[in-house]
């Protein structure tokens, strides 16, 4: 037989048997296909950017688990990237800049609100702030506070006499000498002594231990001096950011201190400490609690809305339950106060009316009084006093998702459920200050996504509350007066407005498209195009009768949008279509769909590639990512953990976000650079079975001629493994022989690799079957590879 190419059709295939798909490739990992040819991707390095906040991020530049990526440039060329977090928002100026963290302040506590209670040789320290409002994982940050230690003393170095304003405990070992003679005489239990020595010299130096530990404090020159203790929890200690540890109470909750405290340390702060509390923190995965304790005693919680009960105690038959605000509240519900259910008829801004006690048999006429500071919680009508929630049903919490847009050189974002955040830019780009809260004009209070829409400048917020109303209608679209982010109320003189859809029951994402913007709910597409006044904007159904998995689950191309559905994929070029996808049944039976919302998609342009990022079925984190080469028509797969992928034309390469805290620039180098020193990125492709011939005869193999170029490497020698897998039928497995045996003195059925480097140009192999599969891999450092095509040499060898 002549000499028989391997030469296979781009993409790869799994929606069939191995066989079925011969001509093709059937597997790959961290390889891709160009010009058609199989290649492997490149490599990744990581940002060298570091945080500028006190309290660093346990690994990686940044805190929690990064969803979000926005990159754009200011009127000053500072070239900035928005990155939200399921704990932080940051933005950092420039590849390799800092990570300066802007999260919003979601409270600013009076001076001396908050104070701190510390055990002696415990890091735990107790801090009471009532109705603090905090959550395990919130982050706060101190000011204005003083040391834990009431320890203070007066030494006067020329007459060797230190005083001591309060009295020293028992085991207390006090020191007084000059820095060239011995120490003099100890003494316990005192309120002060006087060493009787030599004049001292200038600089003299006291050592005072309490509880096992050592203080010093060394000061120079001769006469008066105050000291304080240097060591334990001093107020350069506690005026730094901290990350609450546990939740006692809403008035009561603990943080870790970086240093343990001393027995001396029996302060409070002071009356000065201010408390800043970074808005609440949110989940880096979705979770669902079931059964007992999944809501409240024998009931669901339905909601994270909680608030904090003001203006004194509220009275046992009291109707009206006041507090801080009712924003998030149904119309009318049940409220949880501590274990007692309260029914109510109406809300407002401030107030629940209507209130009857003693609901479902919890609390009663003569209630016991709740205090200011206590929470509470919205809830729905309960199943029955004492009887368990339903199993599987309880409160899902989903994960914290941000939507961002530049408004000009600004911007604004939205954590997924929460308010409207605004960063406005610094002249200086080193001082970064923290974003705030839009709150004039009638600004939606609750909002599901944000963008900023091209041409025309309107902010428009998806899923929001409506006018004058804090019930968010997941439905509900409004937008703000052109160029006037702050303005959203309608009136004759703006275009402020807004409009519900009806086609789906919730809003899960949109995006800027040519000329108009795509809106997805859970069944539809819309299209929403600018009108002008008075209609402002209006809205075409495109496509209903659809999904779309994720908020992040689309990505647009030469203005063709392409996304993932809940069990296919789609595309929309002016008509929506199902897209075509090879690996559709690989995917979709593997796949955890109660984790879709971490799914994610973006582009990688240098390649003609659509990156979708998904979690397999056994994993509740992202493990892998399918590619739709949208110039070729071609797809392909592999396994790799991102969290978040931008590929911006404002930087150098495509980036991405891991589980570990790290900016990852993409096709950069080609090892994995997220190490220290870096690794070698194992990939490989392996085609589907073939016939050797026509599948009737055997056929034993004896040589291949490489077509392998290693262009790209920056290794001297690099090599790549060619394996030959033959088999005897469909059916057998690779590299073994079936009943009956093949007589034979040398097992050719076996499967067999074979190094190639660069300038092999024969290898001689030795393989007998029916069918082929042929793979090439390579796991070394500083390797780049691309496959052209290679030749076999094979000859007929019997039926049997």
């Amino acid at each position: 037989m002549p000499l028989q190419k391997l030469q296979l059709r781009p993409g790869i295939n799994k929606e069939s048997t191995t066989l079925a798909n011969q001509g093709t490739w059937f597997e790959m990992d961290k390889a891709r296909f160009r010009s058609g040819y199989p290649e492997k991707i490149g490599g990744w390095v990581t940002d060298t950017g570091t945080s500028n906040a006190t309290l660093a991020p346990p690994t990686g530049s940044f805190w929690g688990v990064c969803r979000s990526l926005f990159n754009w440039i200011t009127l000053s060329s500072y070239n900035l990237l928005g990155l939200g977090t399921n704990l932080k928002f940051y933005i950092q100026s420039d590849t390799g800049g800092t990570f300066y963290d802007v999260t919003p302040i979601r409270s600013t506590t009076a001076a001396g609100d908050v104070t701190f209670a510390a055990t002696n040789g415990s890091t735990t320290l107790t801090v009471t702030d009532n109705g603090h409002g905090a959550q395990a994982g919130d982050f706060v940050t101190y000011s204005g506070a003083i040391a834990l230690s009431t320890q203070t003393y007066t030494a006067d170095i020329a007459t060797d006499t230190i005083i001591f304003t309060t009295a020293l405990a028992n085991g207390t070992t006090l020191e007084l000498f000059t820095t060239t003679s011995a120490p003099a005489g100890l003494s316990t239990g005192i309120t002060y002594f006087v060493v009787n020595s030599n004049t001292p010299a200038a600089s003299c130096k006291l050592s005072l231990t309490s509880g096992g530990v050592a203080i010093d404090i060394t000061t120079v020159g001769v006469g008066t001096q105050t000291f304080a203790l240097t060591t334990g929890i001093t107020a350069t200690v506690l005026n730094k950011e901290y990350q609450v540890a546990t939740v006692t109470s809403n008035n009561v909750y603990t943080i870790t201190s970086t240093v343990a405290a001393n027995a001396l340390d029996v302060g409070n702060g002071g009356a000065f400490t201010v408390g800043a509390y970074q808005i609440t923190t949110g989940s880096d995965i979705y979770t669902q609690s079931v059964g007992w304790g999944a809501g409240g005693w024998g009931g669901i919680i339905s909601g994270v809305a909680t608030t904090a009960v003001s203006g004194g105690t509220l009275s046992a038959v009291n109707t009206t339950v006041t507090v801080t605000s009712t924003t998030g509240f149904t119309a009318a519900g049940n409220i949880l106060i501590d274990s007692e259910t309260i029914s109510y008829t109406g809300v407002t801004g401030t107030t629940f009316t209507g209130c009857t006690r003693g609901v479902n048999g919890v609390g009663s006429g003569a209630a016991t009084t709740h205090t200011n500071g206590t929470a509470v919680v919205q809830s729905t009508t309960f199943t029955g006093w004492g009887s368990p929630a339903p199993s599987g049903v309880g409160l899902g919490i989903q994960l914290r998702l941000w939507s961002q847009a530049n408004f000009g050189q600004d911007l604004i974002f939205n954590p997924r459920g929460g308010g409207l955040y605004y960063w406005d830019v610094n002249a200086n780009p080193n001082i970064f200050d923290r974003g705030t809260l839009l709150t004039a004009g009638d600004t939606p209070d609750i909002c599901n996504f944000v963008l900023v829409s091209d041409a025309s400048r309107f902010v428009i917020c998806f899923g929001v509350n409506g006018y004058g109303s804090a019930i968010q209608n997941p439905m509900l679209v409004r937008w703000s007066d052109q160029e006037d982010y702050t303005q959203w109320t309608p009136a004759i003189t703006n275009q402020a407005g807004s409009f519900t859809l009806s086609d789906g029951s919730t809003i899960i994402t949109a995006k800027q498209a040519r000329q108009e913007i795509l809106v997805w709910t859970d069944s539809a597409l819309y299209s929403m195009q600018y009108l002008g006044p008075p209609y402002v904007w209006g809205f075409q159904v495109l496509a209903g009768n659809l999904s779309i998995i994720s908020p992040n689950a689309t990505a647009t191309v030469n203005n063709v949008t392409y996304w993932m559905g809940v069990d296919k994929f789609y595309v929309y070029s002016g008509r929506v279509e199902t897209l075509y996808c090879s690996l559709r049944e690989y995917i979709f039976n593997d796949i955890n769909l109660s984790q879709s919302f971490q799914f994610f998609a973006n582009t990688n342009e240098g390649f003609n590639e659509i990156w979708w990022f998904y979690c397999s079925a056994g994993s509740t984190t992202v493990d892998r990512y399918v590619i739709y080469n949208h110039l070729e028509k071609i797809w392909y797969y592999g396994d790799l953990a991102r969290t978040a992928w931008l590929d911006s034309p404002l930087r150098s390469s495509p980036m991405a976000t891991g589980y570990n805290g790290q900016l990852i620039y993409h096709e950069s180098g080609v090892d994995d650079g997220t190490t220290n020193p870096p690794t070698a990125i194992t990939s490989f492709c392996q085609s589907a079975d073939f016939n050797i011939g026509d599948g009737n005869n055997y056929a034993f193999g004896y040589r291949i001629v490489p077509d392998i170029t290693f262009n790209g490497s920056t290794v001297n020698n690099p090599s790549v493994t060619l394996t030959l897998r033959p088999r005897q039928n469909p059916g057998s497995n690779y590299g073994s022989s079936a009943t009956p045996t093949v007589a034979s003195t040398q097992n050719y059925q076996s499967t067999r690799s074979y190094e190639v480097q660069q300038f092999t140009e024969i290898v001689y192999v030795r393989f007998r079957g029916r069918q082929i599969a042929f793979k090439i891999s390579s796991n070394t450092l500083g390797t780049q590879w691309q496959l052209g095509v290679p030749l076999l040499d094979i000859k007929p060898d019997g039926r049997r």
